[in-house]
């Protein structure tokens, strides 16, 4: 089960002026369940996108950056689960290029107005035909307050749906935040296979459309690993459709931070429920690395403890084998590394210090620590004064099972 996760109530995703989202049971993959989702935006919407950095892409992560960069005006975005339609090469494009001509003809727009995204089994041919034929009830159920509907019809191995809002005074106006979320296995940095779509109502320029999404994700989805593995769909998008009724926001604005900084908690908290989710996660677990002479250092040994499997097992049988990671410490890849500076702490307690464990520390406070659901890794370096934090989680006997039995 999710570690201390729940689904959001449907009225606790608030609507969003200008973005109406509606979806279908197309069965891409499975019967029954939701897996297509189309979400129309108004007219004069500004739209902004992160995507993976996975060279083998998929073909919608192709088209959406083309689409993107043509600047004809994104009006609608189309999801589906069940197929990643990548690693599928020319025949991927052509599939995605005619599921957007589909949905554009419905909805009287441009093909190119249409960012579409995929998620699910790598190395299929997307079922184009089954995707166009769920398009029809899809539009029909679009609504402002369908939030949760969509969160549940982007889901993959994802067991709860993933989703929060919030509202600010911007001009005295009431703005509108929502975002959505899916992702469980096969996330780490770079566009941590995730899915996220934000939106909201407040007028934001382009160019600080562009900077707050930048800033957003290396705060959040760029700060989160389940099993360190980047996938090749992985996709961010903020939609601002600037109905609000707010002076614009442009990067020098007096508003321009306040935004940005609610705008990076909401994708906070997406990521977060992500790792949260984590496939067969028991324990959410933050790393933090103080003290480094640069973020990138403090980066590098803060993965190299989330990624290790030895260090996420022992975590799951919360058993304080602590020297693992010293161990992850040490091949970081900080090659002037003072190990005798180096101090590391479970939660509050000062585990190792000076080379080697520290006095003051009792295995029985180790176990104690371990047995909590949220645990807080902290390594001081003291070598500086950057410092960087990161979410994971521990890896489990599902996890195995869940990876094991995908594609059944």
């Amino acid at each position: 089960m999710p570690v201390k996760l729940a689904a959001p109530e449907a009225a606790s995703l608030l609507p969003v002026s200008g973005i109406k989202l509606g979806f279908a049971k197309a069965h891409v993959r499975k019967l029954g369940r939701k897996d297509v989702l189309v979400m129309t935006l108004a007219e004069g919407s500004r739209v902004a996108g992160v995507f993976t950095k996975n060279r083998f892409c998929a073909a919608p992560v192709v088209l959406c950056k083309e689409y993107l960069a043509a600047k004809k005006g994104i009006r609608a975005l189309l999801v589906n689960t069940g197929c990643a339609n990548a690693g599928t090469g020319e025949d991927g494009i052509n599939r995605a290029t005619q599921s957007c001509e589909a949905l554009s003809k419905l909805l009287n727009i441009q093909p190119n107005q249409v960012l579409p995204f995929s998620t699910g089994v790598i190395l299929e041919p997307l079922p184009v035909d089954r995707v166009v034929a769920g398009l029809p009830a899809a539009i029909e159920n679009l609504k402002e307050d369908n939030w949760l509907n969509a969160a549940e019809a982007i889901m993959t191995t994802d067991i709860v749906a993933k989703g929060t809002s919030r509202q600010i005074q911007l001009d005295g106006k009431t703005v509108t935040i929502t975002g959505i979320s899916k992702g469980s296995g096969m996330i780490h940095p770079n566009m941590a296979t995730m899915l996220g779509y934000i939106g909201t109502d407040a007028a934001i320029s382009q160019a600080a459309l562009e900077n707050i999404i930048q800033y957003a994700v290396n705060k959040s989805f760029n700060c989160i690993t389940v099993d360190g593995d980047t996938s090749t769909n992985d996709s961010l998008i903020l939609m601002a459709t600037n109905l609000a009724g707010n002076f614009e926001i442009t990067e020098d604005s007096l508003n321009f931070s306040h935004l940005r900084d609610i705008l990076t908690e909401v994708a906070i908290e997406l990521a977060q429920a992500i790792v949260r989710d984590g496939e067969g996660a028991t324990k959410f677990m933050t790393v933090t690395v103080e003290g480094g002479k640069n973020a990138a250092e403090c980066r590098k040994v803060a993965y190299a403890i989330a990624h290790s499997p030895l260090i996420k097992t022992a975590f799951f049988a919360s058993d304080p084998n602590l020297g693992r990671i010293l161990a992850a410490v040490g091949y970081a890849g900080i090659d002037d590394l003072d190990v005798d500076n180096l101090e590391l702490y479970l939660g509050d307690i000062l585990v190792a210090e000076k080379g080697g464990r520290a006095a003051s520390y009792r295995e029985e406070q180790g176990a104690e620590i371990m047995q909590a659901s949220d645990i807080l890794v902290r390594v001081v370096l003291n070598r500086g004064s950057e410092h960087t934090t990161i979410w994971t989680c521990d890896f489990s006997y599902d996890y195995v099972k869940i990876n094991a039995d995908y594609r059944s």
